[in-house]
């Protein structure tokens, strides 16, 4: 193992509860975790990314003051990581960043997408060359700029029947691979994000533990069928989204008419609605067999439970089968990013984001 086999690679993701740190040695362009570190987001930090991913007016100094704080967040989860490793920052090659996205907007006149946690910060606190910025150079190539990890799930989990790749973050996507190698991937719409926000709500947790809150309740069809008429479903692919469609605002515009629905109803309904949404998204386009969970709707029970029982007929499980687990496949991604950015190689982003031709993805701020 040489020198710079080694990289990191951090993410905080669309249910903006904390950064997901990683360190992976790449031999033969294959991912060993050495090891991993969750750093956990403060209230005061997740309700300032989340005020500034509302697209509410905002000034250049909030939006400048909350870059450099969340960069050295990172840097923070980074210097940890490596306090847990027992390693010095002169053996890591570099980092891959993703940052806290805030704005994805592939779709509008001006396409763009923004994400804040600078790199420069992050490079000099930790001493380690940082790439970060992935998804720009992906939108000026005509691409979704997302998803960006089906390029990892391409690289390792291809195998020799056709499978399909289920991410269950805050925002879902699926990745169909198959034996031919005409692969493709786009985002199915909300995962965790509405569940999260409504059990912010009402119980002030960031989350629905194991799903037992949505257990509790009874699936509204009256709301389930509301929530799927969003004309976000019948695009074609490639296409991505994120909280700036999918949010608190969006559900409670489909809820005025059935305010009588019991809290707990509402929330067993929002998970049925990701369930539903992933799966009619795998029905559309493939009729692989073998669907490989990954992201932090893995760790959901009673998500993964109802999930599996929709798709009987498939073989459920998740990505760790494949030899990651799935808590760290995104992170994971960009440190694999970085590797290829550092090396000069240009990754080949067609078919998941639907960009014309293949580009090097990320800036290298130098240490």
């Amino acid at each position: 193992m040489t020198t710079c086999d080694q990289f990191i690679g951090l993410i905080s993701g669309t249910s903006v509860d904390g950064i997901d740190a990683v360190l992976v040695a790449f031999s033969e362009n294959r991912p060993q975790i050495i090891e991993t570190h969750f750093h956990e987001f403060d209230s005061t930090v997740r309700e300032k990314i989340l005020f500034l991913s509302r697209g509410s007016e905002i000034t250049l100094k909030q939006l400048g003051e909350t870059d450099v704080e969340i960069g050295r967040l990172f840097a923070a989860a980074t210097n940890a990581l490596l306090k847990r490793a027992n390693i010095s920052a002169e053996s890591i090659c570099a980092i891959g960043s993703h940052g806290q996205t805030i704005w994805h907007q592939p779709d509008g006149l001006i396409p763009f997408s923004m994400q804040i946690g600078d790199p420069n910060t992050i490079t000099e606190l930790t001493g380690i060359t940082t790439v970060a910025d992935f998804r720009r150079r992906d939108l000026s190539a005509r691409g979704q700029g997302a998803p960006l990890a089906p390029l990892l799930h391409r690289n390792c989990f291809q195998g020799d029947r056709d499978r399909v790749i289920v991410n269950i973050g805050g925002i879902s996507n699926i990745t169909v691979l198959t034996c031919r190698g005409n692969n493709f991937a786009f985002d199915t719409g909300p995962g965790n994000v509405l569940m999260d926000y409504w059990i912010h709500k009402h119980h002030l947790q960031t989350f629905d533990v194991n799903g037992e809150w949505a257990r509790s309740g009874k699936v509204n069809s009256d709301l389930l069928d509301v929530l799927k008429e969003e004309p976000y479903f019948d695009l074609p692919h490639p296409k991505s989204t994120g909280r700036e469609l999918f949010n608190g605002s969006w559900l409670e515009k489909k809820l005025p008419p059935m305010l009588t629905i019991p809290e707990e109803d509402v929330q067993a309904t929002l998970l049925a609605f990701t369930v539903k949404t992933i799966k009619s998204s795998i029905k559309k386009v493939t009729e692989a067999q073998q669907i490989f969970v990954c992201g932090g709707g893995a760790n959901n029970n009673y998500l993964m439970k109802c999930l599996a029982e929709s798709l009987l007929q498939y073989e459920v499980s998740t990505t760790s089968r494949l030899g990651i687990d799935p808590d760290w496949v995104e992170a994971t991604a960009f440190a694999w990013m970085a590797s290829e950015t550092i090396a000069g190689r240009r990754i080949d982003t067609t078919a998941f984001t639907g960009a014309k031709s293949p580009v090097i993805l990320g800036g290298i701020y130098q240490a």
